[in-house]
């Protein structure tokens, strides 16, 4: 992840959500977090980059930084953004999700001319969770989540809506072809720890081998293989935050077969080998 440094959150509640309260910084450099972090912009000239992609904002606009993506906050006028960052278990903890995760991960920008309805409802929303923060309610931690599962959905169908305009198929087609890789998707994401194969999956949802790996590629935009290496990283990332658990015992417990397998995945993926990255978690 190059010079991009790590950011450490502390949520200081059960709910594993926080809410900018004292305004965003008009600048801040290069970094990366395990959170969700999403932007709504309240006046115009709000300029960020998200990995090599630059934005200029307007108010209105909403911008989308998702787990460990690297992000910079260029420069934005005072008092011109509000953020709330989440626990990426929130998005873990639903198969749904993690199933379409490859194009919400893709998604950064709506812009309030282009998708009015959908910048509207994120900033509303936003603005609510900020209301129920500040009241302390006793049933707050499940009042918010509500709420950035509300936001997540709303994505979630915006992003599959795109993602269908690209394909040639008829609807019904698309429809069953969808449900096929759901069901590939929560069968890898439950038995991602065991050694599962492509053939396996495929005959558990009923496809042939050749047939499902063109289907799940076509439509994760990744191949089988990259798609468990990443739930599993994702899970042995996780697992890595417990000190007591050896690296080698994340390794086997995570999915992987070896710790060389293991050491060269996490790298690739994260950009550090295992101990770096359980390293810069204690900084």
């Amino acid at each position: 992840m190059g010079n991009a440094r790590k950011e450490k959150i502390q949520f200081n509640t059960p709910s594993n959500i926080y809410v900018v309260k004292n305004g965003c910084p008009v600048t801040y450099p290069p970094h990366w977090h395990n959170a969700a972090e999403f932007t709504i912009i309240l006046k115009d000239g709000c300029r960020y980059r998200v990995s090599d992609t630059f934005y200029e904002l307007k108010k209105g606009d909403v911008l989308l930084i998702w787990p460990h993506q690297i992000h910079e906050t260029v420069s934005i006028p005072d008092n011109a953004a509000l953020f709330v960052q989440f626990s990426s278990a929130i998005i873990e903890n639903s198969l749904d999700l993690v199933s379409i995760s490859r194009f919400l991960y893709d998604c950064h920008y709506i812009s309030a001319s282009k998708e009015p309805e959908l910048a509207k409802y994120i900033t509303q929303k936003i603005l609510e969770i900020k209301k129920i923060h500040e009241l302390s309610d006793p049933l707050s931690e499940t009042q918010c989540k509500l709420c950035i599962y509300d936001i997540l959905l709303k994505i979630g169908n915006h992003v599959l809506a795109e993602a269908k305009k690209e394909t040639s198929d008829d609807l019904v087609s698309r429809k069953r072809s969808w449900k096929y890789i759901h069901a590939a998707c929560n069968y890898i994401m439950e038995n991602s720890s065991d050694n599962i194969t492509q053939s396996e999956v495929a005959k558990e949802i009923g496809l042939s081998t050749y047939y499902f790996s063109k289907l799940f590629k076509q439509h994760m935009n990744m191949s089988f293989p990259a798609y468990l290496a990443n739930i599993r990283v994702r899970s042995a990332a996780s697992l890595l935050l417990d000190e007591s658990i050896s690296i080698t015992e994340c390794a086997f417990q995570a999915g992987f077969q070896s710790t060389t397998a293991f050491n060269k995945v996490f790298h690739d993926i994260t950009g550090y080998s295992p101990r770096e990255y359980r390293k810069l978690y204690k900084q």
